[in-house]
């Protein structure tokens, strides 16, 4: 890979293609759009044998730098993912185009008639680490709504995102769309994420996708607007009426079907009734598949588990450690989330429905599920196609931003030759 000498003069040149690119986009049809994807998706599974090479290289890459099995696995893909990858981009294809759609619409007494439209934001800087799929969702979804992208993924995914974005561009040229519609910052040089946060210019909102560091760093040093994606600090709460099948299949499923991601458990808060027995049950099935639980005095009799200490509360493990402990009543919970939780998803396990509903209205994460595991906190199990994270602030998006979250909106007012009194 050839150094790069000039950051800020690399980060500007791509900035100002984006900006122009961004101008085309913003009038492009739907079915220019659609057949970039669509193409995208084809090129995608064309060179999925290529795509897996390259990831050789970025696992080589991760296992020297020392990550865990856990990241090592958001790192991977193999030609399972890579289908998915492929499904994403066609299942963002075929969504409708939200450019353009009324969101509103009234007349007023003066004759006036007015209209809320959706429109493109314009040139969205994208952040990341490890997970190269990022590069195909986040390309997606921007380009279906109109905007131009510049990705900046994480040093140990440089050379699967690489391969994954020339597909990118391969749509894009098929379906006469500009190439700098997506852009790839060709460094993993971190100097050029800095440079992003700057570019209030050229780039009109910033996601990060990433860790605690990484989203910490840019909400402190953004002069661009941010949709802050928070870590994955997700609870889960086991109701005294909890039904114990329920229970065990669902917290074996938010811990142990793939730990590395946000939406996986990281915290158990279990009603103190029932600690001896859907508790215990649940923590003996925990640690049977391998989970290191670390328990508070209120659990630590059940056999195998470990001393949880203070630090365990409030932290994110992405690995087979969950943290546990007991509750008096389902407030007491609702406490220990609103002081340790990030806002992003949390769950309660209960058959009583006025229950579920106090958890519901009293917690103000941007997903609160009930029954169900936390791994489908994910733009694509909420129907979206794809996502480029789970946004936790509470301005403009909130939740899995899909297409639609990636839009703002303008005024279009009519009147006939009406003035003002």
């Amino acid at each position: 890979m050839k150094k790069i000498d000039n950051i800020p003069e690399l980060m500007a040149d791509i900035g100002a293609r984006a900006r122009a690119a961004a101008a085309q986009l913003a009038t492009a049809s739907a079915e220019r759009k659609h057949a970039a994807l669509i193409g995208a998706a084809e090129a995608v599974w064309k060179e999925r044998a290529e795509i897996i090479a390259a990831n050789a290289k970025d696992l080589d890459f991760g296992r020297e730098k020392g990550l865990t099995d856990a990241m090592m696995d958001r790192l991977m893909l193999d030609e399972g993912r890579i289908r998915g990858m492929v499904d994403g981009l066609r299942s963002v294809a075929e969504q409708t185009d939200p450019v353009g759609e009324v969101i509103a619409e009234w007349d007023q007494p003066t004759g006036l008639n007015i209209q809320r439209v959706r429109t493109p934001l314009g040139v969205i800087g994208v952040i990341y680490e490890s997970r190269p799929n990022v590069t195909a969702d986040a390309g997606a979804l921007c380009l279906k709504a109109g905007n131009a992208v510049i990705l900046r993924g994480g040093s140990e995914s440089f050379h699967s995102s690489r391969a994954i974005h020339r597909c990118l561009q391969q749509g894009l040229r098929d379906a006469g769309m500009p190439e700098d519609a997506v852009q790839l910052v060709p460094t993993r040089d971190r100097a050029a994420v800095r440079e992003m946060l700057t570019m209030t210019e050229t780039i009109d909102v910033i996601v990060p996708r990433g860790g605690k560091g990484l989203v910490g760093l840019v909400q402190r040093e953004a002069r661009v607007p941010v949709f802050a994606h928070l870590e994955g600090i997700v609870h889960i709460y086991i109701d005294a009426e909890a039904d114990p099948e329920k229970a065990l299949k669902v917290v074996l499923n938010a811990k142990t079907r793939r730990t590395g991601i946000c939406g996986a458990a990281e915290c158990l808060l279990i009603h103190q009734d029932i600690a001896k027995s859907i508790g215990n049950g649940v923590i003996r099935a925990l640690i049977d598949a391998g989970v290191e639980v670390r328990a508070d005095a209120g659990l630590q009799s059940i056999a195998g588990t470990v001393p949880a200490t203070d630090a365990d509360w409030g932290q994110e493990y992405l690995d087979m450690i969950v943290a546990a402990r007991t509750v008096p009543d389902a407030q007491a919970a609702m406490e220990h989330i609103r002081r340790y939780g990030s806002g992003h998803t949390d769950c309660i396990l209960t058959e009583n429905a006025k229950t579920a509903a106090e958890f519901f209205n009293g917690l103000d994460s941007a997903i609160l599920m009930h029954n169900a595991s936390t791994q489908f906190a994910d733009g694509g199990e909420f129907g979206m196609g794809a996502e480029i994270g789970i946004a936790t602030g509470k301005l403009h998006a909130r939740g899995p931003v899909g297409a639609a979250q990636l839009t703002s909106f303008k005024y279009l007012v009519r009147g006939d030759g009406t003035v003002r009194s």
